[in-house]
């Protein structure tokens, strides 16, 4: 998960948009974002998701009709959002919501890529789980 640093700028706003499925933060230093749900749920920084060291990454398909069913604070430095897939573990700094805006285009080509050498659709359902452990 990525930390809270001192000169990340903290949300002034944010905005759950359902009919769109974005969540929209704008920061202290003016940045605003439209964080797509489906690109909060594929960048989770759950171990779930992010796994437990480099290379264990679970590639997330299947999502991109997720919705945000719940947006929790935690603390005074992120949120925990509830994701319609029952997906619920990941805590999102506002560091890490600033790094999801600010290289949302990254992201998206990242996404496509590692879709591309997985050979496997965006829209495909998520395999059934092999190894326990993670858990939700």
């Amino acid at each position: 998960m990525a930390g809270l640093n001192a000169e990340t700028p903290t949300p002034r706003a944010l905005t759950v948009h359902s009919q769109s499925r974005v969540l929209e933060v704008s920061f202290s230093d003016g940045a605003e974002f439209r964080l797509p749900f489906e690109l909060m749920r594929i960048y989770s920084p759950s171990a779930e998701v992010q796994g437990h060291g480099p290379g264990q990454e679970v590639l997330q398909t299947g999502k991109r009709e997720v919705e945000l069913t719940a947006l929790e604070p935690v603390g005074n430095y992120a949120v925990q959002p509830t994701f319609s897939d029952g997906h619920a573990t990941g805590i999102y700094s506002w560091d890490y919501l600033y790094f999801l805006g600010a290289q949302q285009a990254q992201l998206w080509a990242d996404y496509e890529r590692r879709l591309s050498e997985a050979g496997v659709e965006r829209d495909a359902p998520m395999p059934e789980k092999a190894a326990p452990g993670c858990g939700h």
